[in-house]
């Protein structure tokens, strides 16, 4: 057995995952420049026309963790994080203004706001936050109407162009384009094969949301079919 292997793999790996097209160090950076450049666009648009109003608001961090360290996810196209802040605010923000009572507003925007984003194809878990931000800044002392979508669509539009623009130029293509697999499987001796109804009827057994595409998770089982079929045609094991 060679002991020295298993730190050998570990050396290769640890560049990838520093400086690979996701790496921590890759993702880190551009999620730190975006909210950067979204609070200085939304200050220089509409800082000094309304005064009073954000120039950041707080789940833009967690749009860009999904945008700049996971631009797969379904949850992290642009449709989602413009659509579902952008649809969860309103929410917010309305019923903040129609309810008294901060508690029962923000409880009523989150649940709203989930089936809304749902049902119109943009889920995003940070849109949970801004409906609920945007709930109690409403039903709040400090009344926030409409015009607080103004900074909420200038943070979040700026951080979609910032994404595009820094995705695209790491490698990572964004929005995310699915590769679709093979039509047609290659024989891999006795490896297990599958076909994407498959993986569907898998995952309707699992009955839980995985967040990834099912075209790139027939692409992924297949590319590593593929693998374990080239190992044992060099004789591995």
């Amino acid at each position: 057995m060679n002991s020295g292997a298993p730190f050998r793999h570990a050396a290769t790996l640890l560049p990838q995952r520093v400086l690979g097209k996701l790496g921590w160090l890759r993702g880190s950076v551009g999620a730190g420049l975006a909210v950067a450049v979204a609070g200085l666009a939304t200050a220089a648009l509409i800082g000094s026309s309304i005064p009073g109003l954000p120039w950041l608001i707080a789940p833009l961090g967690a749009s860009a963790v999904l945008v700049f360290v996971v631009p797969a996810s379904p949850l992290a196209q642009p449709w989602s994080v413009v659509g579902g802040n952008l649809v969860s605010a309103t929410l917010g923000l309305t019923l903040g203004m129609l309810i008294a009572e901060p508690v029962v507003a923000a409880g009523l925007a989150v649940a709203l706001a989930i089936a809304t984003m749902t049902f119109a194809r943009c889920l995003h878990p940070p849109g949970g936050a801004c409906a609920l931000l945007c709930a109690l800044g409403a039903a709040g002392p400090e009344a926030w109407t409409y015009l607080h979508l103004a900074p909420i669509a200038a943070n979040v539009l700026a951080l979609a162009a910032a994404g595009w623009v820094y995705n695209n130029a790491t490698g990572h293509r964004w929005p995310h384009v699915v590769v679709p697999a093979p039509p047609e499987p290659v024989p891999l001796f006795d490896a297990a094969m599958h076909t994407r109804e498959d993986i569907e009827a898998t995952l309707a057994g699992w009955d839980e949301l995985l967040d990834v595409d099912v075209d790139d998770l027939d692409a992924f089982c297949r590319a590593v079919n593929e693998r374990v079929a080239e190992r044992r045609r060099s004789g591995g094991a």
